[in-house]
């Protein structure tokens, strides 16, 4: 019998189709950082395309079964209580994050990608107060604001600004993936050979 006090995103077993969409996109072994991961669903799709991966959330009971797997790391930690940043000069080859948004953390997950590395990120937009929870707009991302973040710093790959109807989450999302480009400056200074 389902547990139905269990919160609606620990319910969902598949992996978020915009995850699984540019997973392929981060490098093959590369380490994958799930930000807020609830009940896993992204980590454990990383894992069997076997990426490490760190899973990260104030609450890793649904998670608890991949504390021993050899390639998986998870950590609890309240990122919104003043704590400093617990993967400090860590970086990723890629940052995952769905249904979540904490604004204090979003430049903090751009500097923590590797060159090359790939942000996937796909949360609650304004709008969405109208269908379903989150409601506040502090918890709502406004237009064009994931394409500000990665403005002048990360190549897009895609994004997209809307509502979905046809999954067990739905409302008003804004998502993006994107890439950080290879520092070349440093690439240039070793000249290659004829």
């Amino acid at each position: 019998m389902p547990n139905d006090n269990k919160p609606k995103h620990l319910t969902i077993k598949e992996p978020s189709a915009w995850i699984t969409r540019f997973a392929s996109l981060v490098p093959q072994g590369g380490t994958v950082l799930d930000l807020a991961c609830g009940g896993g669903r992204n980590s454990r799709h990383f894992l069997e395309r076997g990426y490490k991966i760190v899973a990260v959330d104030r609450n890793t009971d649904a998670v608890d079964d991949l504390a021993t797997h050899g390639r998986a790391e998870i950590v609890t930690a309240d990122l919104e209580d003043g704590s400093p940043w617990p993967f400090e000069g860590r970086r990723f080859d890629g940052v995952v994050v769905t249904n979540y948004l904490y604004r204090p953390l979003l430049d903090i997950l751009v500097n923590s990608l590797n060159d090359g590395g790939v942000f996937i990120y796909e949360t609650f937009a304004r709008g969405n107060e109208e269908f379903a929870r989150p409601r506040n707009p502090d918890h709502l991302l406004i237009a064009g604001e994931l394409l500000d973040l990665a403005k002048g710093r990360l190549h897009v790959v895609a994004y997209e600004h809307g509502r979905k109807s046809e999954t067990p989450l739905p409302g008003v999302v804004q998502r993006i993936c994107a890439t950080k480009p290879f520092d070349f400056d440093a690439v240039l200074a070793f000249p290659l050979a004829p």
